[in-house]
């Protein structure tokens, strides 16, 4: 049986691994991991970690038995290059790693801005990092004043946990409204409201040129409008691909690896989760969703162990918890597609409306209707 190489221990790699072992794969399994053994969720990490709903253990993808059922040599260590041809991983320490197969899971990091103070200002996208913002906003007398650099997804999660800590919450928001880049201008501006009603301060349209940090430890955060002072300051502004050790290989790295429709960027090559450009309804696109990862490892093993020869398939779908609401959307529809309200209304704050490009249904979004968006899926296979 073929021995796998897997690089990036997230949901995408950790997946990948179980699910070769389920279907009987019974070569060697070797994941390479920046984080110590334990892979773990990230969605909870800005939403019901930092609000102190769950802890870290509860969020492991290898509770119980599970670590030792996948039969996994994990590697504490960075991958540094790729040679495909080979199917050999170099890593930071000089140690070199030879599969039949190689999976790259590296996924994401978060965005770090310009900022003086930037050190000392706070992300989330790991473990500790969540654990690290957790014990600050537990920490700070309250209220004391926390501000988000950027509202999306992950900024309005950190502004409704940070809330329900009962700190003062300033969300700096870059465009004209949060999320119009990805849902587009109708429907991000029926969502924009969310904010205040979570008694939280959104601030559109703001250029913050620079974060310096008193030696009373809080911050000054200069925007063109003036200068505010602040507690805590949390930069949520986006993601970086890793894809720097890929760039000798020889692959298409241009906005995360570039595969084929099978998930090979080369004979043996696969990509998985948030790191892999992939056809998705005719076009190559990178999707971030937790759903999607997972279905990219459940994929790779499946032709990996010649259980399909089908090409990849699947309906994108994700949510997000904000300001106490609960926003899902299946689809990956264009931020410019035609948005028709189709269920609910926007007094309510419970609705359902579908976006259309050229009259096809192309994404389904959901606010505080869980129940109406799972009868939609329907809608995509008839």
């Amino acid at each position: 049986m073929p021995d796998i190489v897997i690089v990036g221990g997230g949901l995408a790699g950790w997946r990948t691994a179980e699910n070769l072992r389920r279907h009987d794969v019974t070569g060697r399994i070797t994941i390479v991991s920046n984080e110590e053994p334990g892979p773990y969720d990230r969605p909870p990490l800005s939403k019901q970690i930092l609000s102190g709903k769950l802890t870290l253990d509860d969020i492991s993808l290898a509770k119980g038995d599970a670590f030792d059922a996948a039969d996994v040599t994990w590697v504490t260590d960075v991958a540094v290059s790729l040679d495909p041809e080979a199917k050999r991983v170099t890593l930071k320490s000089g140690e070199s790693l030879v599969g039949d197969a190689i999976v790259i899971a590296t996924g994401t990091r978060a965005r770090r801005l310009p900022f003086a103070a930037m050190d000392h200002c706070h992300v989330v996208r790991t473990a500790s990092d969540a654990s690290t913002l957790r014990e600050r906003l537990i920490s700070l007398d309250v209220p004391s004043r926390v501000v988000i650099i950027g509202g999306g997804f992950i900024g309005a999660e950190v502004a409704t946990a940070a809330r329900q800590h009962g700190h003062d919450v300033i969300v700096l928001e870059g465009q004209v409204r949060p999320l119009e880049g990805v849902l587009g201008t109708t429907v991000a501006t029926w969502l924009q409201p969310l904010a205040g009603t979570a008694g939280v301060d959104l601030r559109v349209n703001q250029l913050v040129r620079d974060v310096t940090r008193g030696d009373d430890g809080t911050f000054d955060v200069a925007t063109e409008a003036g200068t505010m002072t602040a507690d805590v300051v949390v930069v949520g502004a986006g993601a970086l691909v890793n894809t720097e050790w890929l760039h000798a290989s020889g692959l298409d790295v241009t906005n995360g690896v570039a595969v084929d429709k099978h998930l090979l960027a080369a004979p043996g090559i696969y990509a998985a989760g948030d790191v892999a450009r992939f056809w998705y309804h005719g076009e190559q696109t990178r999707i971030e969703h937790w759903q999607i990862a997972n279905d990219h490892a459940t994929y790779i093993a499946q032709h990996l162990a010649g259980r399909t020869t089908e090409e990849f398939s699947t309906l994108a779908y994700f949510w997000s918890d904000q300001y106490g609401a609960k926003i899902q959307m299946l689809g990956h529809p264009h931020r410019d597609d035609e948005v028709e309200l189709v269920n609910g209304s926007l007094e309510a704050n419970k609705w359902v409306a579908h976006y259309r490009r050229d009259g096809e249904l192309t994404g389904v979004i959901a606010l505080n209707n869980p129940r109406e968006l799972i009868l939609s899926r329907n809608l995509f296979s008839a």
